[in-house]
């Protein structure tokens, strides 16, 4: 199968891979560029534990290919923590207890994060309807709320 070279900047750091055109964007980050912060989970793009930000906005990266994501901007889990410093998003799900098993939070931290740089003071029913492409068996969804809550107002938002 034919390979293609690509580009993608991920988390701010210029990358380059040869890949196979069924490669998906997932495996690129996990597999090639070892970020495992981006997990894997029911490969239909129902769960959302692989969501990343692609350009700006939140994808399902088992939906993407890797050639697809070529000259783009790829910002993973790994990136939200700046300096040694965790993202508002970081310190609220800790705070808020709005993690448990932490299988969902990279895609959870990714949507939520995107959320907020979108809507400085969204609505619980706009919270919601982001998450809603998420899924979380822990938590019940209540904490992940307050922890966007919480975020937005540390953010000055709220």
């Amino acid at each position: 199968m034919a390979k293609h070279k690509i580009s993608v900047t991920v988390n701010g750091t210029a990358r380059e891979a040869e890949v196979e055109s069924r490669l998906l964007l997932v495996h690129l980050l996990r597999e090639v560029f070892r970020l495992t912060g981006t997990h894997v989970g029911c490969d239909t793009s129902h769960c959302g534990v692989c969501t990343v930000r692609l350009d700006g906005q939140p994808v399902k990266s088992c939906t993407v290919l890797a050639v697809q994501a070529d000259g783009c901007r790829v910002d993973t889990v790994e990136g939200l923590e700046q300096g040694g410093k965790l993202h508002p998003m970081q310190e609220a799900f800790t705070e808020k207890h709005a993690l448990q098993c932490g299988f969902c939070t990279p895609g959870m931290l990714m949507t939520c994060s995107s959320l907020l740089e979108r809507n400085k003071n969204p609505s619980e029913q706009e919270i919601r309807q982001a998450i809603s492409g998420n899924l979380c068996r822990c938590t019940g969804y209540l904490n992940i709320v307050k922890a966007v809550q919480y975020a937005a107002q540390k953010m000055g938002g709220a």
